[in-house]
């Protein structure tokens, strides 16, 4: 089936059901369709090659979700450009994937001017909330639709979706999804998370991104998604509670924002099945707390944009059993490879390594992207040995949980020994006073790379870093234990709200010839 296809599915069989709910604002499947038909077919009367790319630059908001469905509707490719991109990189994202058209909110006026300027293919803008200037409404596109959409073939290898890979160490590369990645991923998340009934998802976390794409997976069965514009902790729960919230997809950092916040006992969370969290694993303390707070719904899958979302998952019983079971060690997995996608753990020389040793994390199924758009190169170098390598090093238990200890090139040397980061920032979260950290090798004389821990505090709290060392000595030894622990009132992240490290590393390495 073609992505949006699966989308036809839902508006056929529960036309009056609410598709999005949006502050005071309900549309139901039948009246988005009707939509997504028309914009498709607006796009269809315009001068652009076919499976053009597309771009949507808005906040979470119905109708820019909405335009995300035309797009897909009229069989062009859509391009996500994150809201909270800076402008430049945007414009960057867009020259670099071709786009011709761009759906556009008002609130991104002054970086729209930036992107026209930057970006000499674009020959179609559109506001999607009001008339802007030269560029028409939403409304207006739509009206100019000349003839109805075809019934458009299956194609399982045409070109989806453009995902940008993040960019914190440099531009942006494009991740291509086809209709059959999406068919996949859609299957993936049925297999692992059923649910009988009528599913309410919040997106809450940005669209264009795990909560956009888990949206995409529930639309099949009808789901209503209740969209907020930020992800505010006292926002989400006050949502669960109001519109009975099934499902939801939060980072972890905003789950431990939830957490600390003084109301969070306050709201009835009875209504929640699935509170998937992903993008980082979580501290086991507060992973704990969570479900003892939001009750037995905790879920967590493993991915990235080159293989998305569910190449791994760990079912709430799974939370529940490694509790309950004495198998407290899992909760630092990111769960077990999923039905239709294979998982191991590779060294530099191409061999499939077994339990209990690490190595890269390779990937291999119709999860994995198409490769890089228009980057040959940048494909091939993470498809050696006929598997995707992550970039990230783990290893498997012998039960098949899989964990992920670092990022291959975040691993510290230290006196000799190889340190793995995120294995030390695990020691220092489960701390009561600590809301963030990054663990990082930094320049010194005796040991060569000597490991810090830099921290961000959680509001209202104190500690100090004699404490987190002492804390880190006992959970993992002296060898890994920080040497020194800085704190910062805030720890700079990116647009998506994950922690910058290279960015902090890079402080500390300045001036010199070698970072290592």
């Amino acid at each position: 089936m073609r992505m949006f296809d699966h989308f036809i599915r839902a508006a056929k069989m529960w036309p009056d059901r609410a598709c999005f709910i949006s502050g005071q604002t309900t549309h139901t499947y039948a009246e988005i369709l009707a939509y997504c038909r028309r914009i498709g077919a607006a796009l269809r009367a315009l001068p652009i090659e076919e499976n053009a790319r597309v771009a949507v630059y808005s906040p979470n908001d119905s109708m820019g979700f909405t335009c995300i469905l035309g797009t897909l509707a009229g069989n062009y490719t859509w391009v996500p450009l994150n809201a909270k991109n800076a402008a430049d990189e945007n414009a960057y994202i867009m020259d670099n994937t071709g786009c011709e058209v761009l759906f556009y909110h008002s609130s991104f006026v002054e970086q729209v001017a930036h992107i026209r300027a930057n970006v000499p293919g674009l020959k179609v803008l559109v506001c999607i909330d009001r008339h802007d200037g030269d560029c028409r409404s939403l409304t207006e596109f739509m009206q100019s639709a000349t003839a109805e959409l075809p019934d458009y073939a299956d194609e399982p290898d045409r070109r989806v979706c453009i995902l940008s890979s993040g960019g914190t160490t440099g531009r942006p590369k494009g991740a291509v999804w086809s209709n059959h990645l999406w068919e996949a991923e859609i299957s993936t998340y049925w297999a692992c998370a059923p649910f009988e009934g009528h599913a309410v998802h919040l997106v809450a976390a940005p669209m264009t991104h795990a909560a956009g794409v888990t949206a995409f997976c529930l639309f099949p069965r009808g789901a209503t998604q209740v969209i907020i514009d930020k992800a505010d902790p006292l926002l989400v729960m006050e949502t669960i509670q109001r519109h009975k919230v099934t499902h939801l997809f939060l980072p972890p950092t905003v789950i431990y924002m939830m957490l600390a916040h003084p109301k969070v006992r306050d709201f009835d969370y009875s209504s929640l099945k699935y509170l998937l969290y992903a993008a980082a694993p979580m501290s086991p303390d507060k992973l704990t707390e969570a479900m003892k707070i939001f009750g037995p719904v905790m879920a967590q899958s493993y991915g990235q944009v080159e293989a998305p979302m569910f190449c791994t998952f760990m079912t709430p019983k799974e939370h529940e059993e490694a509790l309950t079971q004495g198998k407290e060690k899992r909760l630092w997995s990111a769960g077990r490879p999923t039905l239709l996608t294979q998982v191991e753990i590779m060294d530099d020389d191409g061999n499939l390594l077994p339990p209990e040793e690490r190595g890269e994390v390779v990937i291999r199924g119709n999860l994995v992207m198409d490769g890089y758009y228009n980057n040959k190169e940048a494909t091939d170098a993470v498809s050696t040995f006929a598997w995707h390598h992550t970039g990230d090093i783990g290893y498997k238990d012998e039960d098949h949980f899989v964990y992920i200890v670092d990022r291959k090139k975040d691993m510290i040397i230290s006196g000799g020994f190889n340190i793995y980061s995120t294995e030390v920032e695990q020691a220092v979260l489960s701390h009561p006073a600590v809301q963030e950290c990054v663990v990082i090798g930094v320049p010194d004389d005796k040991w060569g790379e000597a490991v810090k821990a830099v921290v961000e505090i959680k509001a209202g709290h104190k500690v100090t870093p004699e404490e987190i060392v002492a804390l880190c000595k006992e959970r993992l030894g002296s060898v890994k234990a920080p040497k020194t622990v800085e704190v910062w009132e805030t720890l700079p992240r990116s647009a998506v709200g994950k922690v910058l490290k290279r960015t902090i590393r890079d402080k500390f390495w300045a001036g010199r010839q070698r970072a290592i």
